[in-house]
């Protein structure tokens, strides 16, 4: 959700054409310019100096638009700030609609997008000064959101986001995940370079690297993040069979002890999957929406339309199909060889696949 605020005559009519046109976007204007069309429309007034609205706003809203001088919007927000990961996306649009500039929070906070969008439904001009932007590179804080990647950690965002943008050596090693991730019409830029694999790029010696594996590192691998951020693409199927009732903890147990043994890290997890059967069952769904993992089932006849090597009659026996955790991995991810076919571990068989980019 959006707030857009305004505090002059000019400002409202520009308020008011934001609020109609940005979606999810409500509106707040002093009662000074009040139409007596605000209760129809769904817009806010207010009373008093806007900095005492400010606070609320910060807290409530993941963007706001801000129809006031620049210098004013600073002087008011520097006391709510606390953190770039976490404070809104702040843009401000000058009194005549022809600037819409970026303020705070331009990548992870939205803001740069934010300031596309307005300036396009104003026919503005946007003014974003982050450099990455500028210069048509990878944005580090950003490099794979779109396809839901996660960082394993935020301590070498700043260097390495330093490192591409004052066009440094760069290597992006990329061992799974989605390759659609260049966002521009230009190529890639020369002292960025890609690798298949940590050594090949190792032994390059960057300046910094962006690693996209959902593998764990070993010791020797790890070098690669001294000045490195390591990403965690979602590409791990589980197939999931168990006994009714099976505990959360006993299922969740038998995935972290799996994925240890195959090296693996959880934050790569994309999907659980199994029969529809299972649907229902208490202890998967507690897990996956522990994890915001995607849950997917199948029928009994869209799981024996797999080829299987473990079928098994007893599982046929009680459910129709000839198995479940295997079966079920291989719709999901269209792998034809997983990364573990069958592991049966108390209540629970799990099998593991690979989603292929």
């Amino acid at each position: 959700m959006y707030a857009v605020v305004a505090i002059t005559k000019h400002g409202v009519d520009i308020a008011r054409k934001v609020g109609e046109q940005l979606p999810n976007a409500h509106v707040y204007y002093t009662n000074k310019f009040a139409r007596g069309d605000e209760a129809e429309k769904g817009i806010h007034v207010f009373e008093g100096n806007v900095r005492l609205l400010l606070p609320s706003l910060f807290q409530t809203y993941r963007g706001l638009v801000l129809i006031i001088s620049l210098g004013a919007v600073v002087r008011m927000i520097a006391p709510l700030l606390k953190d770039k990961k976490t404070d809104p996306a702040v843009v401000v649009v000058d009194d005549k609609g022809e600037h819409v500039i970026s303020v705070l929070s331009g990548h992870l906070g939205g803001a740069n997008e934010l300031t596309r969008q307005v300036a396009a439904l104003l026919q503005a001009r946007p003014v974003i000064t982050t450099a990455s932007d500028v210069q048509k590179t990878i944005a580090v804080d950003l490099f794979g959101r779109q396809f839901g990647w996660v960082w394993e950690s935020d301590e070498k965002l700043t260097p390495v986001s330093a490192a591409v943008v004052n066009e440094q050596n760069v290597a992006v090693v990329q061992e799974s995940g989605e390759r659609e991730w260049w966002n521009y019409d230009t190529p890639l830029p020369s002292h960025i370079c890609v690798y298949s694999s940590i050594p090949e790029a190792l032994a390059e010696k960057p300046d910094a690297a962006l690693v996209v594996t959902h593998r764990l590192l070993s010791k020797e691998e790890e070098a690669i993040l001294q000045n490195g951020v390591l990403y965690r693409p979602k590409v791990i199927v589980l197939g999931i069979g168990c006994n009714r009732g099976t505990s959360a903890e006993e299922i969740e147990a038998v995935i972290d002890e799996t994925l240890a043994e195959l090296r693996f890290s959880g934050k790569s997890v994309k999907a659980v999957c199994t029969i529809a059967l299972k649907k229902d069952e208490p202890g998967l769904l507690e897990v996956v929406r522990k994890y915001g993992w995607e849950f997917v089932y199948y029928s009994p006849e869209e799981l024996n339309h797999v080829h299987m090597e473990q079928p098994s009659e007893t599982v046929f026996r009680y459910t129709g199909a000839y198995g479940v955790s295997e079966p079920a991995a291989k719709l999901y991810s269209g792998a034809e060889n997983l990364e573990l076919v069958k592991k049966k571990s108390g209540n629970v068989t799990i099998s593991v696949a690979l989603l292929r980019h």
